[in-house]
């Protein structure tokens, strides 16, 4: 599986990135292939490269979440009711500009495909790590474009901390990731517009020593935005100076996370 990228570290942590692919399988037609990778979390995990000297185990998939969202929950349920938002398979991108419309077979095949060895890799990595951790950390690591009107009024903060409520994680890692959120410049809000997707969802245990927390970050951050996202201007390229700074912040943010996880109960 050539699509599916592990990393196995030995520290407890777990960072995992379900929007950075851009592959398009040869018999999937989109409207546009641009559109269809439009909203991928563009250079996320180059971002976060750095985590491997930390330690970290991350877990990617190079699929385009077009072709089939790997943080969605598998049944079609909405994470976000009465809100707009993207489907297990996307019929539009962000913006409401159409995609596709695959029917359930075909939905059903690129699950078994590509969805559910994606998430049997996570789990496999949590039992591994949690049979020489109490604790364990997953993080899922997002970005998205800074507005995005269909989805969320005005600007989004930098730092959007993801725990659906409290419930995917302990208070004391929500507390640890907001605190070195603060001792930056930028802006944060713990579950906003973005509270934690199915994957924070899913796995989030604390009682059973698995706590997940979602980082969605606006990509103003680490990469220029332009004043149009169109084919001609996005995405922008990676521009490591620019990244700089937000790498030093997210370094923090994870020893965070380690601190967490070794601390005593």
């Amino acid at each position: 599986m050539s699509w599916l990228e592990v990393h196995r570290g030995e520290a407890p942590l777990i960072v995992a990135f379900p929007h950075t692919g851009t592959d398009i399988p040869a018999e999937i037609a989109f409207t546009s292939p641009w559109l269809a990778r439009k909203d991928a979390d563009w250079w996320i995990d180059r971002l976060y490269d750095f985590a491997a000297g930390l330690g970290a185990t991350m877990i990617r998939t190079t699929i385009s979440r077009s072709v089939i969202d790997a943080n969605r929950d598998p049944s079609g349920a909405s994470l976000y009711p009465g809100q707009a938002t993207t489907e297990l398979c996307p019929t539009t991108t962000f913006d409401g500009e159409p995609l596709q419309r695959p029917d359930a077979d075909e939905i059903a095949r690129r699950r078994a495909i590509w969805f559910d060895p994606y998430h049997a890799a996570i789990e496999a990595e949590i039992a591994r790590l949690r049979a020489i951790h109490p604790k364990v950390v997953l993080y899922d690591a997002h970005s998205i474009r800074s507005h995005v009107p269909r989805l969320f009024d005005g600007e989004l903060p930098q730092f959007n901390i993801g725990t659906n409520g409290g419930t995917t994680c302990a208070p004391a890692l929500t507390r640890a990731v907001e605190a070195a959120c603060a001792a930056t410049p930028w802006s944060r809000v713990i579950d906003g517009r973005f509270r934690g997707g199915w994957t924070t969802r899913h796995y989030g245990r604390p009682e059973q020593g698995v706590h997940a927390i979602q980082m969605e970050l606006a990509c103003r951050g680490y990469i220029e935005e332009p004043a149009t996202f169109d084919e001609g201007h996005w995405p922008t390229p990676y521009d490591e100076a620019r990244a700089a700074p937000m790498r030093d912040a997210l370094a923090q943010i994870l020893t965070a996370c380690l601190n967490f996880a070794g601390a005593p109960e």
